[in-house]
């Protein structure tokens, strides 16, 4: 079961890394505002690529954005296989992807904390990175619809709410095969 969810996960953050790509491109198309090349210059410094400040790598921020919406999908694809779907799951891994790029780029001396930020250009992320964890989510979801309802959906089957007179469902019940 976990292995697929990975492997579906995947296939999903794939998905959710092209409509972000879409909706950036769509977004800088109507704004005029240039692309970012922090997600290469983030990938230069992790792989320790040399750095090429007068020269804008594309490739590798398409290799960035992918790459990324990929490992992290490989989550939401375990977390919907769980039983967290729906929006409230994917708001949650929207949380998940903005901590994922800020560590990434403040680790690296990229990029800043994203609240000394212009406002504007927060907003803008925040749209783009809601845009991947909505449609990750959404492709996760589906995927894992299909194998049934998670562990999580069957215990809350017996009584909705974490309560502490509900025990977990029997073993048969809550891990599915797969």
């Amino acid at each position: 079961m976990w292995i697929r969810a990975v492997v579906h996960g995947m296939l999903a953050g794939a998905a959710g890394a092209a409509a972000m790509t879409l909706a950036e491109k769509l977004e800088q198309r109507l704004t005029g505002r240039p692309s970012s090349y922090v997600p290469a210059r983030t990938l230069e410094r992790l792989t320790g690529l040399p750095e090429s400040p007068g020269r804008q790598p594309d490739s590798l921020n398409l290799v960035m954005h992918l790459g990324q919406g990929c490992l992290l999908g490989a989550l939401r694809g375990v977390m919907a296989a769980a039983g967290l779907r729906g929006p409230w799951a994917s708001g949650m891994f929207f949380v998940v992807r903005l901590t994922n790029d800020q560590v990434l780029e403040n680790a690296t001396g990229v990029g800043a904390p994203p609240w000394t930020w212009p406002r504007g250009e927060l907003l803008v992320d925040l749209l783009h990175k809601a845009v991947y964890a909505f449609a990750t989510g959404a492709v996760a979801d589906r995927l894992a619809r299909r194998q049934g309802p998670g562990p999580g959906q069957v215990h809350a089957g017996l009584r909705p709410g974490r309560v502490g007179d509900v025990g977990p469902p029997p073993r048969e019940h809550a891990a599915r095969p797969g």
